[in-house]
């Protein structure tokens, strides 16, 4: 007779998909929003992915770097004086809106709440730059900071993430690194819910029909302008979801249940476990896309936990210096 190990079995909070889960202020929020977004040109109609107003900080920086192709490259830093590690940040928009400052306002919190040095990068658009012009510029930048970090802040214990195509973008980047370097250099990954899998997993056409602020209109114009070929949205270095994802740090993901990127996140989740690494998801009831920005509760609990997170950037061992071997 022969014995087996146990078989762990866990799963989701199924009462954080219902109804009643929701917040009455998160239900009135969504209803807002849902008004004020209406008639909004979307990226298909020349207008952009509804994202929460610009406010800069007085602190922030820019550092002007080399791209791949000689390509210059703006990283917006807000910084503490002694920072404990550096958080490289890529800001959502769809991958053809939005630029590194509509990230001041969060990158103040996570700089002020963590002690990290925190960095956001101006990448290229679509559809002027379509595939793979945005992944090489967050490359360059991820490059840059393994091989310069200690020497302009003082520290390499690195972090690394966005939202939505900006927490894409950083999960592609993970895997070219630990490809090209052996390793990634990062300790943490904050993938806040992300658009894993550009040729569309369930949730972003059943949820996007009626989804806000971004419909399943928004999204299909979005794809076609980065991917304008649709045999091409499951590559790997496209839609990290299908990637080789061995050998990466320790994830949070964030999703809320009426962001049409859900199944992205949950799908997401299980690969990173699967591949054999640390993760975690963090799904939040009635949250819509972009949700962590908006003037309710549910943000700050959403915040707080990616904070905790990133405050323990530095903490653990550290990996032996990363060598960059230029192209």
């Amino acid at each position: 007779m022969t014995t087996s190990e146990p078989v762990q079995v866990s799963g989701l909070d199924g009462t954080l998909f219902r109804a009643e889960a929701i917040a009455p202020e998160t239900a009135e929020f969504n209803l807002r929003l849902r008004e004020l977004v209406k008639g909004l040109p979307g990226p298909e109609a020349g207008g952009g992915i509804p994202m929460p107003p610009t406010q800069p900080s007085e602190r922030a920086r820019t550092i002007r770097i080399e791209g791949r192709d000689g390509h210059e490259l703006a990283l917006r830093v807000i910084a503490p004086d002694r920072p404990k590690g550096v958080y490289l940040n890529f800001h959502g928009g769809g991958f053809v809106s939005g630029s590194a400052a509509q990230s001041d306002q969060e990158l103040e919190r996570i700089a002020r709440n963590t002690g990290l040095a925190c960095i956001d990068v101006d990448y290229r658009l679509a559809p002027a730059h379509p595939h793979p012009a945005a992944w090489d510029d967050a490359e360059s930048a991820a490059l840059w900071l393994i091989e310069n970090a200690k020497s302009e802040f003082g520290t390499d214990a690195l972090a690394i993430g966005g939202l939505s195509a900006g927490a894409t973008l950083a999960a592609s980047v993970l895997v070219r690194l630990r490809e090209r370097l052996g390793s990634t250099g990062f300790q943490a990954a904050n993938l806040v819910f992300g658009n894993f899998d550009l040729s569309m997993t369930p949730s972003q056409t059943l949820l996007g029909a009626d989804a806000v602020p971004v419909s399943v209109d928004m999204i299909r114009a979005c794809t076609n302008a980065v991917a304008p070929l649709s045999e091409q949205r499951q590559d790997p270095d496209l839609s990290p979801l299908f990637a080789d994802l061995r050998d990466l740090p320790t994830a949070l993901f964030t999703v809320g249940t009426l962001d049409p990127f859900l199944d992205d996140s949950l799908f997401m989740h299980a690969r990173w476990i699967a591949a054999g690494n640390e993760a975690e998801i963090a799904v939040y009831p009635g949250g819509g896309h972009v949700f962590t920005g908006a003037p309710i509760p549910l943000a700050d609990q959403a915040n707080d936990r990616i904070d905790a997170l990133l405050r323990q950037v530095g903490r653990g061992p550290q990996a032996p210096p990363t060598e960059v071997r230029r192209q």
